[in-house]
């Protein structure tokens, strides 16, 4: 496998229009915000990545940049920051305030990464899991307009369970002008086949399928829908109602709108990996999340625990005669090889100072997915969401993985 150091990497297409300031520079350097650090957490496969470097489009990438400073909010029997911090001479600190300026009073890093996923955490009435992505991104702010200096952020998964702490957590980028990219990483995982809808198609509906949990994995489901979706003409509008469903409702609804039939069909047999049989037999608790777009795109989501173990899409667009779908394929065993082009694009977005893709898209899917749990809390209920119009425009280009797939690493005894 070829090897690619930081100065192969900042001389490739990505990053010439930086060269060679960037070449010539210190790493930039990253401050690491988590939740909680162990074996195959997400901070493992992010931050590990950031201090290890890590396999992407058949090349072992160096970091472009240097984890300098680490604050763990929970310290798990199983913690893995402390010896990782550690090898890497990384410092631990006791505050965000202190990780983000070295003990210094002001900013004295380039980026922050803040990965709230995982640790124990309580969940509300409505199901949501209350990671406090939220209030370890105020600090951040806090210490920003302190130092007036802002950096790159980028904050993993959706931002916050409700939707005005989200909001604000975007106005907060908008108004002291830092980039900041959130979100899955399924929109950058392998596409099987791969698929790019051009920009401008006319999308008249579109299904994706996933399974796990209602909350933590329909995120994922929705932004793998979201990254195909906005691709559309006219660009992103916004969502004007949102209804979430669960056991029978599920085939009700389905048997009630036959457009959504043949996309099902379509986009559960791009899975690879499914059970034989039916599927109203074979999962047992299926979930739907309806959404209906502001310009009048149809879409569904279905969560199909029993019956796919990958994520599939089909979509149906006006003048083709049958749906354009594929396979959204995570890589299912350790290295997790859909995090390299994560962080592969964190790095850059640091290094550059561009968002590789706008986070307006985490924004909607944040909002989108509180309002479902919102629908489930109050019995399946059909609800308007004026305040979704999220408007922006897709990438030129879908950054998903082309290149080969990461041998998988020794099981860790």
């Amino acid at each position: 496998m070829e090897i690619v150091n930081r100065r192969q990497l900042l001389q490739s297409a990505a990053l010439a229009h930086a060269w060679p300031a960037l070449a010539s520079a210190a790493p930039k350097r990253i401050a690491a915000i988590i939740t909680e650090y162990r074996y195959n957490s997400h901070a493992d496969v992010i931050v590990g990545r950031l201090l290890e470097g890590y396999d992407y489009e058949g090349r072992r990438i160096s970091p472009l940049t240097r984890l300098v400073s680490m604050y763990t909010d929970q310290i798990p029997a199983n913690d893995m920051s402390r010896p990782m911090a550690a090898r890497h001479g990384v410092k631990i600190w006791p505050t965000v305030r202190d990780v983000l300026t070295l003990g210094s009073g002001k900013l004295a890093v380039d980026g922050v990464v803040l990965v709230g996923e995982h640790g124990n955490y309580p969940h509300n009435e409505k199901g949501q899991h209350l990671y406090p992505r939220y209030e370890l991104y105020k600090q951040v702010i806090d210490v920003f307009r302190e130092s007036r200096r802002a950096v790159p952020v980028f904050c993993d998964k959706h931002l916050s369970v409700d939707w005005d702490k989200a909001r604000w957590m975007y106005d907060q980028s908008r108004e002291l002008k830092f980039p900041l990219m959130a979100g899955s990483s399924l929109p950058l995982a392998w596409r099987r086949p791969p698929l790019e809808i051009p920009i401008g198609s006319k999308i008249e509906s579109a299904v994706t399928v996933f399974n796990g949990d209602k909350e933590a994995y329909g995120f994922h489901a929705l932004e793998t829908l979201q990254c195909m979706a906005e691709r559309r003409a006219g660009g992103e509008t916004g969502v004007e109602a949102v209804q979430c469903l669960d056991g029978e409702h599920v085939w009700r609804w389905t048997d009630t709108h036959p457009w959504v039939g043949p996309l099902l069909e379509e986009a559960v047999n791009r899975t690879e990996e499914r059970s034989p049989g039916n599927m109203r037999d074979n999962v047992k608790k299926p979930a739907l999340f309806a959404i209906e777009y502001s310009d009048g795109l149809r879409a569904a989501v279905y969560i199909l625990n029993g019956h796919v173990a990958q994520a599939g899409f089909a979509a149906s667009l006006r003048g083709e005669n049958k749906p354009v779908s594929t396979e959204v394929w995570l890589q299912p065993w350790r290295p997790f090889g859909h995090f390299s082009a994560l962080v592969h694009y964190i790095e850059q977005m640091i290094v550059t100072g561009k968002p590789a893709y706008p986070v307006e898209r985490t924004l909607l899917t944040t909002g989108v997915l509180a309002a479902l749990m919102d629908s489930a809390y109050r019995r399946n209920a059909r609800l308007t969401t004026p305040h979704l119009n999220v408007l922006y425009q897709a990438p030129k280009a879908s950054l998903y993985c082309r290149g080969p797939v990461p041998p998988m690493e020794p099981r860790k005894s």
